[in-house]
């Protein structure tokens, strides 16, 4: 066995170039035959003073012998050993019955052994060409376990493509197999081990069985064609969001009734210069110290992504939803439902001129409610919402609902709003007192959470005043200092009249004193209470809450998007590749969703991070032993799933032993 360098020209243009090949040399009569073994490539870079050692591990390796000075050699040689090893036991015809029939093959060790009683020994079925018998006499000490490779997330997020029919749109969109394993690597990559390009690359390599269940080397494949498998898909975004939301409806039977429609961003590690839609905006993860990029997604109300778009990191939420929303092709009267902070007026105006309905939070900020008047509905967790209807003079439902556990936020949140701006008033109260001592709080003024009154409102007073001997501050430097308190605690500060005393005739501050009362139709008078605005006024109160409810399903596609599938932070400095980035993560989404209606159609609600913890620990080895003779047999299979892992199988009707079982003799 040795390589050998050979000068050959392309098929298309003809020019010449150089490429690698391992041949064998065996003896045939009188004459030597030399055999080509496996194409390297043209791009094998191993100096050529090692090709002698390379081709004497892969020798090694495929008769199953130990190599004592392995470690002395190169880590370079010993990776192509392996690899080149591997592809050329795969590439050995497996036997034809191994992809149903059990793994009971006998192995037995060629040692002396304890005289038993005479057994009819098993009848072997005749042996088709190529085939290598079950039962092999081997040597159990040469056994070794080798080339470990995952493949239990890869093999259900293969399922879920092939159910929407995925691998066959990229065929019909023009790519080649090349193009189309790349891009499923992407993807499937995003699914199970989340991270950048690059070590998406690795992985492909070094640690994932995708490309035994697919039939393609990673090994050999180039970075440069995962970028542009990426650019592909996103040159093919509309087509392929089409293709798949069509696909989903057929699968699961959905309407087309109801669109959800939110945006979130995500950050770039870096200044991200040149980028066009890396702007600074305010970071929904808290990281608007980064450049942002923002995404806008439309669903349905099962969860499935129609249309996603992405936008520069400082856009008016607003203005992105007509340009989403046209040419959705909804039905007649189908209906919208998204947040607050993108239901302006003009876009409901917008809405209604497209025949569209919609539920959204309304932006009214006087709050009323009447327990008396309220009606009740039991949330997902059997908790009561309470729910009362008014009508608006433009013919709006005006839903306001009571939530327990919004209430005990709001009063939470309310108390410390309070306590902070009283502290920071009695510090700037401090300050106007020299050397004598410190103000001491009037009775009531430390707030306490308001008073509940049965209907949800809520009452509160509290004062405080500061005297002391002192020069006080000038009025300009004290009305900016005190126009930051009310803008910092801006929640708290409108129930509060400050008053200030000032020196006739220095115009200086020289005490401050406040009083606390809880404004009327505020948030704080109807703590837990917030409104929903909607067309829907035929729908009774239960299923308009529940209608807007749904808007919490695409809060947890962003988690999912983000936490589980890589959506973040982006690396890429090309305009291309970071849109590409995004959408591979949206295309994970879909597969991960596909697999997950269907468990939770059983009742396994588990998230994607536990479901992939789970299925991760299926591996597909290399079994190797030497046989008596000198040759070695090689069995390669996944091992057998854990209990949990079976249950997930036996729902999604996964093969317990993907990729199937390959059994060699060298």
């Amino acid at each position: 066995m040795f390589i050998r360098r050979t000068q050959t020209r392309s098929r298309i243009s003809g020019e010449p170039y150089t490429t690698y090949r391992l041949v064998h040399s065996v003896r045939v009569g009188d004459a030597i035959k030399q055999t080509t073994l496996l194409n390297l490539g043209s791009h094998f870079d191993l100096p050529a003073p090692l090709w002698p050692a390379l081709a004497q591990r892969i020798d090694e390796l495929l008769r199953g012998q130990q190599q004592i000075a392995d470690a002395a050699l190169p880590e370079a040689v010993q990776d192509f050993a392996h690899r080149f090893a591997a592809q050329l036991i795969a590439r050995q015809r497996p036997a034809p019955s191994l992809g149903t029939a059990p793994a009971t093959a006998s192995l037995a060790a060629p040692v002396a052994a304890p005289v038993a009683a005479p057994v009819a020994a098993p009848v072997a079925a005749p042996l088709a060409a190529g085939e290598v018998a079950r039962y092999q006499e081997v040597d159990l000490d040469s056994l070794e376990l080798v080339d470990p490779r995952s493949v239990g997330v890869e093999h259900a997020a293969l399922l879920a493509m092939r159910q929407c029919g995925f691998e066959a749109k990229l065929s019909e969109l023009g790519l080649n197999r090349p193009q189309i394993a790349a891009a499923v690597g992407n993807i499937v990559a995003r699914m199970a081990h989340p991270r950048s390009e690059l070590a998406t690359h690795a992985w492909l390599k070094d640690t994932s069985a995708l490309g035994e269940l697919i039939g393609h080397d990673f090994q050999a494949m180039d970075l440069n064609r995962l970028y542009r498998a990426s650019d592909t898909l996103y040159k093919h975004r509309q087509a392929l969001q089409e293709h798949l939301f069509g696909q989903a409806r057929s699968m699961f039977g959905l309407s087309q009734t109801i669109t959800l429609y939110d945006l979130t961003n995500t950050y770039f590690e870096g200044v991200a210069a040149g980028l066009s839609k890396a702007k600074r905006g305010h970071s929904k993860e808290c990281r608007s110290d980064c450049p942002l990029v923002t995404l806008a997604m439309a669903l349905d109300t099962s969860g499935f992504v129609r249309r996603v778009q992405f936008f520069a990191g400082n856009v008016s939420e607003p203005t992105t939803l007509s340009g989403m929303l046209t040419g959705l092709h909804a039905a007649p009267g189908a209906t919208v439902v998204m947040d607050a902070g993108i239901a302006t007026e003009a876009n409901l105006s917008w809405l209604r001129t497209q025949g569209y309905h919609y539920a959204v939070v309304s932006k009214l900020r006087r709050r009323q409610f009447d327990p008396t008047l309220a009606t009740s509905t039991q949330s997902a967790g059997d908790v009561t919402i309470k729910l009362q209807r008014v009508l608006d003079a433009q013919g709006h439902v005006l839903l306001y609902c009571h939530s327990p556990a919004r209430e005990e936020k709001d009063r939470a949140i309310d108390t410390a709003k309070a306590n902070g701006l009283e502290a920071a008033l009695a510090k700037l109260q401090a300050s106007l007192v020299v050397g004598t001592r410190k103000p001491e709080r009037a009775k009531g003024s430390t707030p306490g959470p308001a008073k509940d009154t049965g209907a949800g409102t809520g009452t509160g007073t509290g004062t405080g005043t500061g005297t002391g001997t002192g020069t006080g501050i000038d009025t300009a430097t004290f009305m900016q200092r005190l126009g930051r308190i009310k803008q910092r605690f801006a929640r708290a500060a409108q129930h509060y009249d400050i008053t200030t005393t000032t020196d006739p005739e220095s115009q200086r501050v020289t005490a401050i004193s406040w009083l606390k009362s809880i404004k009327p139709g505020s948030a704080a008078a109807y703590p837990g209470v917030y409104c929903l605005r909607s067309t829907l006024v035929d729908q009774d109160n239960a299923t308009l809450w529940r209608t807007y409810i749904m808007l919490t399903e695409l809060e947890s596609v962003f988690r999912s998007l983000k936490t589980d599938l890589g959506l973040r932070p982006v690396f890429h400095r090309v305009d291309r590749r970071v849109e590409g980035h995004l959408f591979i993560s949206v295309l994970a989404y879909h597969f991960v969703h596909t697999l997950r209606l269907q468990l939770k159609a059983q009742g396994i609600h588990d998230s994607w991070d536990t479901l992939r913890q789970t299925m991760s620990t299926q591996r597909r080895v290399t079994v190797t032993m030497q046989r008596r003779d000198g040759h070695a047999v090689h069995v390669r299979k996944a091992t057998r799933p854990k209990p949990r892992h079976q249950t997930l199988g036996a729902i999604l009707k996964l093969d317990p032993n993907p990729g199937r079982t390959h059994r060699t003799l060298v």
